[in-house]
């Protein structure tokens, strides 16, 4: 599996995982341990890139959207 950089702490660790008991994906960082959800029936275009590769990203304070391809973190409306 390929690693992404980072929302948090922007090191290319940031790996994802099903998580079958709570029947959702779990992203996290393997260098500063930053652990996010994802509820994947929520995705669009990224408005900066164009590419159809930003999820909705959830942790215990905070819910945004980001994109795996350009990196980019935008506020969920």
């Amino acid at each position: 599996m390929a690693t992404q950089i980072c929302p948090k702490c922007k090191a290319d660790s940031f790996t994802w995982h099903i998580d079958d008991e709570l029947q959702l994906t779990k992203w996290g960082c393997t260098i500063c341990g930053y652990l996010a959800y994802e509820d994947e029936s929520l995705g669009r275009k990224c408005s900066h890139c164009g590419l159809e590769t930003e999820i909705r990203l959830e942790e215990k304070q905070n819910k945004y959207w980001w994109c795996s391809s350009c990196n980019r973190i935008s506020d969920y409306e």
